[in-house]
């Protein structure tokens, strides 16, 4: 029997080889990537690292109404093969000042007059459709498949519908398990012998890459199609939400010639190799407003987390003019370029209003005396119906940037309303930090002004559930983060052992009731060490860096405020020392001549020895922010110590459950 059963493989195997006709091969630089295109039925890739197959030959196809697809077996008219190695200068700095952009392209124009473009990257593949119509099309689909070996794990964020914040947690599930389950975008699958990430770029008058698995070890594309109805969210959000009742059965209508976006599939032999992967970046629209001398990186204090809780004032607190008074007075003495006036600003519905003892223009006219800039808050909704003199009325009262928020859609009407947004506060000169929003997918390169953006499942919630745990922050760098910046609004002054590190320490079965972590909507804490929330500041990007807790606790622990204050939002330089997707990470950058060093641990104890061979020649003085001897009984517990060292020395980090690690070296000049 197992012999007719090979045999029967075989033959199966060679009918498709015989059927199907290669029209590409395609290799990365280097020659560990290859890429192979062929035609059979359809238009099929496949992916190989090292002569290894990774993805196995998957369909790719762009249907069109009333044009040939791919199935159609199209003729090859012409291919173009080039070579390209660039140097690229990101407007605003986050992984480094400037990026190799290295790649072999083939251009292949079919006679449905569409041209496929494939580039073959060290570190990822990436291809994406150009059309050549004279008139309007609709885009009924598109279907990109992705196949992997039977039992190969996914890191899969998966979720309950299109309408989503996308902030979700990565499950790590064998591919089988799967089947008809919806995720969102960046996904990692666990893959052998390259680790695989798929994301996208270059999104514009388009719909958001999705993935659905089936039970055959395939993740394919799909896509919010175009909302033909929507109703008026329940209240009290109806300000905000707005669900798709009907949707239509295509996903685009746009114009006939154009390129489309970028399929992204990095791959990384190592873990802490996706930490450096900036395709998402190389691949997208470059920079369309010119000058971007005036986007400044920065903090912020940040109210929505705690509350508008103060203490030690001879004021109530509250959204009142005299608390964000206080805001802007802590961020200005200690270094904090922004605060943000979130929710409550304005009455929700009319962004043109005001609230009574919320005096905004004098909030901001006393921010400007201090040098602090303000960031206003808004419900995507609301900006929408009040576009052009809400964007006006934002420029009047002063501020350098908004906070559109609760977008959760990514359908092509929704993404070009941020495409609307982006250009719009270009001309006015305001920061856009899009929050309930999709993954970066190019914005940020096309529109530098789009400065970060959430779409993360980030700190905040901790005001309502488990889910924010040291595993989760130890999964983010690996996956969210290589698709872009992420505002997870780090900075908890309130810090406890969470449930899972409590187990790891005293138990072998979870017991909720023996933890210190409890969830409070108004006085919010972590379920993370101090330590760990001070290294976040080094390891997670986002150059508007939310410091999430109330000046009043940064006040009282001023020792930690100041040390998160010399920490950048932007960096020169990144090198990734060890990780573990959901372990660990430790990761080496540079701002100028300063390096930092930071390290996070998930709910397990760690140690780990890190050499100083990254530092430059000379002596630095180095001040470290680490996990006390007992922060696995108290949180709060850190140390702060501070030495001279060389290139030629070592660092040992030990890391309590849950904690965290942040040195920084400061060269010593010599007289």
């Amino acid at each position: 029997m197992k012999a007719k059963l090979l045999i029967h493989i075989l033959i199966a195997l060679f009918a498709w080889q015989v059927q199907a006709t290669e029209i590409h091969k395609l290799a990365s630089p280097n020659g560990k990537v290859e890429v192979v295109l062929s035609q059979n039925e359809t238009l099929t890739y496949q992916v190989d690292y090292n002569n290894q197959t990774v993805i196995s030959p998957s369909e790719i196809n762009i249907l069109i109404a009333g044009e040939d697809d791919f199935r159609a077996s199209p003729k090859v008219l012409s291919k173009i093969a080039s070579s390209e190695k660039n140097t690229l200068y990101p407007e605003i700095r986050v992984k480094s000042e400037t990026i190799v952009d290295e790649f072999n392209e083939v251009q292949i124009t079919f006679s449905n007059q569409i041209t496929l473009h494939f580039r073959a990257y060290n570190n990822g593949v990436a291809y994406r459709y150009e059309t050549a119509f004279a008139e309007q099309i609709i885009v009924q689909n598109e279907i990109a498949e992705f196949n992997f070996a039977r039992g190969t794990t996914t890191y899969f964020p998966e979720e309950e519908s299109f309408y989503s914040h996308n902030e979700r947690s990565y499950n790590k599930v064998n591919i089988e398990a799967l089947e008809g389950k919806l995720g969102s975008t960046p996904a990692l699958i666990n893959s052998t012998p390259a680790k695989v990430l798929i994301t996208e770029t270059a999104l514009r008058d388009y719909a958001g890459l999705w993935l659905q698995g089936n039970d055959k070890g395939t993740l394919s594309a799909v896509f919010p199609t175009l909302p033909t109805k929507v109703k008026m969210g329940a209240a009290p959000w109806q300000d905000r939400n707005e669900p798709v009742v009907e949707r239509a059965d295509y996903l685009a209508q746009t114009e006939g010639s154009r390129t489309f976006p970028w399929r992204i599939i990095a791959l990384a032999e190592n873990d802490v190799d996706l930490l450096t992967n900036q395709l998402s970046y190389q691949l997208a629209i470059p920079n369309q407003i010119g000058d971007t001398s005036w986007i400044k990186p920065g903090k912020v204090a940040w109210d929505w987390y705690n509350a508008n809780n103060l203490h030690g004032v001879d004021f109530e607190s509250g959204l009142n003019t005299e608390t964000y008074k206080f805001y802007i007075d802590f961020a200005a003495a200690n270094g904090i370029e922004y605060v943000i006036l979130d929710e409550g600003w304005y009455p929700l519905g009319d962004l043109m209003g005001t609230v009574e003892g919320y005096d905004v223009p004098a909030i901001i006219a006393h921010a400007k005396k201090k040098g602090v800039g303000i960031i206003l808050w808004t419900t995507w909704l609301t900006l929408r119906d009040q576009f052009d003199e809400a964007m006006d009325r934002f420029t009047e009262l002063g501020a350098v940037g908004i906070k559109p928020d609760f977008f959760q859609r990514d359908d092509q009407e929704m993404v070009n309303f941020y495409w609307k947004i982006a250009e719009e506060a270009a001309k006015h000169k305001l920061l856009v930090d899009p929050h309930g929003a999709y993954k970066p997918a190019g914005l940020r390169r096309t529109f530098p002004n789009v400065i970060s953006r959430e779409g993360v499942k980030g700190l905040e919630w901790n005001k309502w559930s488990y889910d924010s745990t040291p595993e989760h922050n130890t999964t983010l760098p690996f996956i969210r983060m290589v698709a872009g910046p992420m505002d997870y609004t780090p900075g908890a002054m309130s810090n406890a052992i969470g449930p899972a590190a409590w187990e790891n320490i005293h138990y072998s079965g979870k017991d909720e009731n023996h933890q210190d972590f409890s969830i409070r909507f108004t006085r919010p804490m972590s379920q993370t060490t101090r330590a760990h929330q001070v290294a976040l500041f080094t390891i997670f990007e986002s150059p508007l860096q939310m410091m999430a807790d109330s000046p009043a606790q940064f006040i009282k622990e001023q020792e930690t405020a100041t040390f998160i204050s010399k920490i950048p939002t932007v960096w020169d330089e990144t090198k990734p020392i060890e990780g573990a997707v959901g372990d660990y990470i430790v990761m080496a950058r540079r701002s100028n001549d300063e390096w930092f060093l930071g390290a996070l641990t998930d709910e397990y104890k760690r140690e780990f020895s890190v050499s100083l061979d990254f530092l430059a020649k000379g002596r630095y003085q180095v001040e470290i922010f680490q996990d006390g001897v007992n922060a696995n009984k108290w949180a709060e517990d850190y140390k702060i110590e501070s030495k001279v060292i060389t290139n030629s020395d070592s660092l040992s980090l030990n890391l309590a459950p849950g904690g965290g690690f942040t040195a920084r070296f400061t060269p010593i000049k010599t007289k």
